[in-house]
């Protein structure tokens, strides 16, 4: 027995030798030798160590020396298990040593091959970069889908699109951001015409991502998780740019010459009602009802049954809007509204004006002398003649352009739901923005 560890000792001594020599001889280590949890792998292919790493995998560590128990069977060998001199009848034979271990000194890859590496890792970053920018939310990727186009901005197509902010860009890209020109307001500074930046948006992806806020009306986290911007950024470019376009959009001479509405009038206009000037229609958009007694009860409107705000809306006999008005509380009556918006100035001596029954503004007009087209009134008698019928059906007919008018400004789907009240400062300027901006969108009829 005590011959067996002294093997096993003398066995230890001489791999441990053996290694010492090694390391002497070379200074390099292959991963081999190294445990699993050791490694780690590099995003080009390469393995390597972590840090404070140690090789501890090595032949005499794996591989333990294994005895063979063989029993003696020569006819001089004694049958007793020990012999005289203490010693065990049982040889231990010891299996053959490892094979010696492999090369250490193993040299790195050389230039080519890092190279090429190198540019196969870069190959494929670019076509990774390529994938993500074209599943980006930006016009660039939906300027081949005119349906696309026209869900999200309400334009007919890229065209369009593209042909009205190239009008706005040289503006658009020296104009002011709302919450900038505030601050400077406030602190008496003059404002510097540096533009309105948006952390990784364009400018034309900036009008793209306003015009998303009006025609599907996208809460600003949606579009900011859309665009990958921080929510604040999206609501300043939303203030910046409503207000930015009141005021481009509303310098556009849209309120025509009589000269230029008699070259333009539909023949069904010619036969019935040749001077019309303007077709006038109210409507109404449902806000947030307010805290305040006062003010909940002027915004209260009978006709709806809730609280609102009231606007005037002109189109001429060709279908485009001409005249958009400022937006006032809900009970107001249509005779004060038509008083109120400054339409009256616009008018001229000998014109028409068509509206519903509920417009009862002809003692206003007469005092400019311009008629009032409107259906006639039920008499004493309880029935229509047969002229006044021919009379509601062809103002009907043709009154009715002003309500598809309506209805295209309200497909803007930003009004869909009830307005808070934090939009009220800019309300006026959204209704306007929305109502010019269906000029763009082609003939009515």
């Amino acid at each position: 027995m005590l011959r067996s560890h002294i093997e096993s000792d003398q066995y230890n001594d001489s791999c441990f030798f053996s290694l010492l020599v090694q390391i002497k001889t070379h200074t390099k280590v292959c991963s081999e030798h190294f445990l699993p949890d050791c490694l780690v792998k590099t995003k080009n292919g390469l393995t390597k160590l972590k840090e404070g790493a140690l090789p501890t995998v090595f032949a005499w560590s794996s591989v333990r020396p294994e005895r063979r128990v063989v029993v003696r069977t020569a006819s001089n060998v004694s049958t007793d298990p020990v012999d005289g001199d203490g010693v065990v009848n049982v040889l231990s034979e010891e299996t053959p040593p490892p094979h010696p271990d492999h090369e250490y000194a193993v040299l790195p890859p050389s230039l080519e091959d890092q190279l090429y590496e190198a540019r196969k890792t870069i190959c494929e970053q670019g076509v990774l970069i390529k994938e993500l920018q074209q599943k980006k939310f930006v016009v660039q990727n939906l300027k081949g889908d005119d349906k696309l186009i026209s869900f999200y901005t309400g334009f007919p197509d890229y065209a369009t699109f593209k042909a009205v902010f190239l009008a706005l860009q040289p503006t658009a890209e020296n104009m002011v951001g709302w919450s900038q020109a505030q601050r400077l307001k406030q602190a008496n500074l003059e404002v510097i015409r540096q533009g309105f930046s948006a952390s990784k948006l364009s400018t034309m992806d900036q009008f793209f991502l306003f015009l998303c806020r009006l025609r599907q009306g996208f809460p600003e986290q949606d579009l900011a998780t859309h665009f990958h911007i921080s929510q604040s950024t999206v609501s300043r470019i939303c203030v910046t740019w409503v207000n930015f376009l009141y005021y481009m959009l509303g310098t556009l001479p849209i309120w025509p010459t009589r000269k230029t509405l008699d070259e333009l009038m539909p023949e069904c206009f010619k036969c019935t009602f040749p001077g019309t000037r303007v077709i006038l229609d109210c409507t109404e958009i449902h806000v947030q009802k307010p805290s305040s007694k006062v003010l909940n009860s002027v915004t209260y409107s009978h006709y709806k049954g809730n609280t609102t705000f009231k606007g005037l809306i002109g189109i001429a006999p060709s279908g485009e809007i001409t005249f958009v008005s400022d937006l006032y509380t809900g009970s107001i009556s249509d005779k004060e509204i038509t008083k109120q918006s400054g339409i009256l100035s616009l008018l001229e001596e000998g014109d028409m004006v068509m509206a519903d029954k509920g417009f009862l503004i002809k003692d206003l007009l007469l005092e400019i002398q311009v008629s009032l087209v409107i259906p006639p009134f039920l008499g004493p008698s309880g029935h229509f003649t047969a002229d006044e019928v021919r009379k509601t059906q062809a103002i009907a007919r043709l009154r009715i352009h002003v309500e598809r008018a309506i209805r295209l400004i309200k497909e803007y789907h930003i009004f869909d739901k009830v307005l808070p009240m934090t939009l009220v400062g800019s309300i006026n300027q959204l209704w306007a923005v929305c109502a010019l901006l269906t000029n763009f969108q082609g003939p009515l009829f």
